[in-house]
């Protein structure tokens, strides 16, 4: 069982940036890839970005390439997303997920942290 703490959000003016951290417990980390999900109001979850087990592969919705990073550190058990040139669309709650990289769905989530951008 794997459990997993966000941190890093908080209130930011547009343009600007925060850094999420996720931290990961109760598992070997490396087996696991991992996704950062955002949530805003009235909307669906959708998957900003995804990194394999090991870094090599990273993948991000259009809406934020160019301006989000995700990388991790398997060392110290934690996974980043930096987040650059903010805008008031990014505001939402980002949660940090794993799945077993044979798995398609996530199947461990943070609680979420929120990232609220103002105009």
């Amino acid at each position: 069982q794997v459990q997993l703490v966000e941190s890093g959000g908080g209130l930011v003016q547009a343009g600007g940036s925060l850094r999420l951290s996720c931290a990961a417990s109760g598992g070997t980390f490396s087996l696991y890839a991992m996704g950062w999900f955002r949530q805003a109001p009235g909307k669906e979850r959708e998957l900003v970005a995804a990194i394999s087990r090991f870094g090599g592969k990273s993948d991000y919705v259009d809406s934020v390439k160019g301006r989000f990073t995700i990388s991790r550190v398997n060392a110290q058990n934690t996974v980043y997303l930096q987040m650059n040139s903010l805008k008031p669309e990014d505001t939402a709650v980002y949660y940090c997920a794993a799945r077993l990289e044979w798995r398609i769905d996530y199947n461990y989530w943070g609680q979420g942290t929120q990232v609220t951008v103002s105009s």
